[in-house]
């Protein structure tokens, strides 16, 4: 039986870590380098680490924490937050990074998407896509922690970053976002049946028959999450955890 590949999706303030409520009421949640360190010994299959903040405060990514935490893993690791240049691409790489992840910037342009994945291959660029349902229901892009919304199709918006060389997708549901009320399906399978490369699932898991219902109902290829994995108990205790043996039954 096939395995879901659980990506632990860990956020920075700082030089700490957080964790959002519909991308508001940020709750700190310790040591990133701490909580490296833990996921590595669970065996996490990959990490998705995003500063928040960088993009939306235009500053550069903080490459000797970034390099701090890459030197704690033993697996592969995505880094998102203030990425505009290919020079910052390369300098992520080799801070020991494997893959870098884009948002904000694709506002204004896909160049360093097409830039990256054509220096690096596709496979070390992943595109995130922040969303949020308008009142009228329609599905909105947008960006620098929700702040601004694109105003654009999100089923446009997610091929022009495929097209431009993006190897995956990060999908965020920002109402979603720290509820574990499970993923938001729709969203899910209104992307995953139009592209061709993998689509991660991230916003409410709150277990794992989650994760399931996103690869089996969604069409995703992996699933991310964050208060799964940091909180635990009805009080909501930070205490790290890790499933492990999850897979598709039959």
């Amino acid at each position: 039986m096939p395995r879901i590949r659980i990506i632990p999706c860990l956020l920075l303030r700082g030089n700490g870590l957080i964790k959002t409520r519909r991308f508001k009421d940020p709750v700190y949640i310790g040591d990133p380098v701490n909580a490296v360190r833990i996921f590595s010994e669970k065996e996490a299959d990959e990490l998705v680490l995003l500063d928040v903040d960088a993009s939306r405060e235009g500053r550069e990514p903080n490459y000797a924490l970034i390099e701090e935490i890459a030197s704690e893993c033993f697996m592969p690791v995505a880094y998102g937050g203030g990425i505009r240049t290919l020079a910052q691409v390369r300098t992520i790489l080799r801070c020991g990074i494997e893959k870098v992840v884009i948002n904000s910037v694709t506002a204004e342009s896909t160049d360093v998407i097409s830039q990256a994945a054509e220096t690096f291959g596709s496979q070390a660029v992943v595109a995130a896509v922040d969303v949020r349902k308008s009142l009228l229901g329609s599905y909105r892009v947008v960006v620098k922690s929700a702040t601004e919304d694109l105003r654009v199709g999100l089923l446009d918006h997610v091929q022009r970053l495929v097209a431009a060389g993006a190897g995956e997708i990060f999908l965020n549901s920002v109402d979603r976002d720290g509820m574990m009320a499970g993923y938001d399906i729709d969203l899910l399978k209104s992307v995953t049946g139009r592209v061709a490369v993998p689509v991660v699932a991230c916003g409410g898991a709150g277990s794992t028959t989650h994760f399931v219902e996103a690869i089996r109902e969604g069409g995703a290829s992996a699933v991310a999450a964050g208060s799964l994995f940091v909180f635990h108990g009805k009080h909501k205790a930070v205490l790290i955890s890790y499933p492990t043996g999850t897979v598709l039954e039959g």
